[in-house]
């Protein structure tokens, strides 16, 4: 189980065969991001305003606030930003993904900035988490209808007619709908400015142990260390099934590889204005951000905010999950977030708190039952008629057994879910489905079935 990804607190482990450690190269990847950051603001000074408003220019601002409504978490101590990876192909000509949505979601990342910016947690969130997707406005006045599906459809969703604002909007309100963490501000930095800022330095050396050769990467490289650009960088960081174990973790490795090189190689040319004006003008045309962050100055004070953090104060964290396939056989591609352990994690950015690697993983050991051994009966205790069989169809797609739905025997005043005696870890993780709904023990309960009854307040049902 991938419960977290992150820089231990104290010693670091050693890393095998002399590679840096994990902290090490988040200590690095600090030092790239100030680098770049102070880049953008020295390099224009020195260039003089013309380069400074060229480039600022660049960064493009979406308001998202109208398509968010109101039904929002509260504002919190902190400050969250959503960072989205999009795997928009404008530009490409056709030439990666021809066949996907116009505009996909490739990364989502949630960086908390907590303590009155004296630490950072960056959390991770799972391309396949399976979640609940809200009703999403998709530019053309329709809105799309609630359901459950991986996390990164959401952005292609919104984004359905090739409205950047909206595909951020329904990413933001799934995120928000599902952890009920409120998300401040934004960031989308797509495919658009990665060939540019590779071209801009020369290209990047690459030394792979085994000659690739892959059709849908457009791809074919000798083994060896060689200089790639253009469309074989590209094809480099999107090659999957040709590559190590073909699995999107091991892509991921590649591409952060791929990036430190990048980094490594654009500091080296920081003083060739030639390649500095290049790289960074790719650079900024690739990012979309909310109107608050769409300049140069408001990222670069959020990047000098945490160069000035301790390293061991920036936490790298992911969603604590496991396989969707332990509560539903047939389902392999996918995982679901392990609630108590998911929740320790959301709770803490909502309350401004610091949730440590060895927390979060002693959090995630334990198991929720699966979702095929919870039966649950559903009453609809409401005047919508078909409330209690919609309620027990969304929990039988997770997996629940349903034993028997109907009518409450009197309208019920809020929701309630009861349980016999020895079911009570059943019924909280039936319960971490239904946020806000507490389960309370009966000695009336039916043997070895849960009872939900259904009140106006009943939650949406989580994924």
């Amino acid at each position: 189980m991938n419960a977290a990804t992150m820089s231990p607190r104290g010693r670091p482990a050693p890393s095998p065969r002399g590679r840096p450690s994990r902290r090490d190269q988040y200590r690095r990847a600090g030092r790239w991001l100030a680098l770049t950051a102070a880049a953008l603001v020295l390099g224009t000074a020195a260039a003089g305003g013309w380069f400074y408003t060229a480039l600022s220019g660049n960064i493009r601002g979406a308001g998202v606030d109208d398509a968010l409504g109101d039904n929002r978490p509260r504002a919190s101590r902190g400050e969250n930003v959503l960072i989205i990876g999009s795997d928009s192909r404008e530009g490409q000509g056709g030439a990666f993904g021809r066949n996907l949505t116009t505009m996909q979601s490739d990364t989502l990342l949630l960086l908390h900035i907590g303590g009155s910016g004296e630490w950072a947690t960056v959390v991770s969130f799972p391309r396949d988490s399976w979640v609940r997707i809200p009703a999403c406005g998709q530019g053309d006045g329709a809105v799309s209808t609630p359901h459950h599906f991986k996390i990164n459809q959401a952005f292609a969703i919104g984004g359905s007619t090739g409205d950047t604002a909206k595909a951020a909007a329904c990413a933001i309100k799934t995120v928000e709908q599902n952890t009920r963490v409120r998300v401040d501000h934004f960031m989308i930095v797509d495919f658009r400015g990665f060939t540019g800022m590779v071209d801009a330095l020369g290209g990047v050396e690459i030394c792979p142990p085994v000659a690739i050769h892959d059709t849908k990467a457009h791809l074919d490289l000798r083994a060896g260390c060689q200089t790639v650009k253009n469309g074989e960088a590209l094809g480099y960081v999107r090659a999957r099934y040709s590559l190590g174990d073909g699995t999107d973790i091991g892509r991921i490795g590649r591409q952060q590889e791929f990036m430190r090189a990048l980094a490594t190689k654009a500091r080296a040319q920081l003083y060739q204005p030639r390649a500095l004006y290049g790289f960074l003008d790719s650079a900024t045309e690739s990012l979309t951000t909310d109107p608050e962050l769409a300049g140069l100055k408001p990222l670069y004070d959020l990047a000098s905010g945490i160069k000035r953090m301790p390293t061991e104060r920036i936490t790298f964290l992911t969603v604590p999950h496991y396989p969707r396939a332990r509560d539903v056989p047939g389902d392999t591609a996918n995982v679901v977030w392990n609630p108590p352990a998911a929740q320790q994690l959301f709770n803490a950015l909502i309350h401004d708190r610091e949730m440590t690697r060895d927390r979060l993983l002693k959090a995630a050991e334990q198991l929720p039952p699966a979702a095929g051994t919870v039966q649950v009966t559903v009453l609809n205790g409401t005047d919508i008629p078909g409330k209690a069989r919609e309620t027990a169809e969304q929990l039988r797609a997770l997996g629940f057994r349903i034993s028997a739905t109907g009518n409450a025997p009197a309208p019920a005043g809020r929701s309630t879910l009861i349980y016999p005696e020895g079911f009570a870890e059943q019924a909280r993780s039936l319960a971490a489905r239904l946020p806000g709904l507490d389960p309370v023990p009966s000695a009336g309960a039916g043997h070895g079935t849960l009872t939900l009854t259904i009140g106006p307040d009943l939650p949406d049902v989580r994924g």
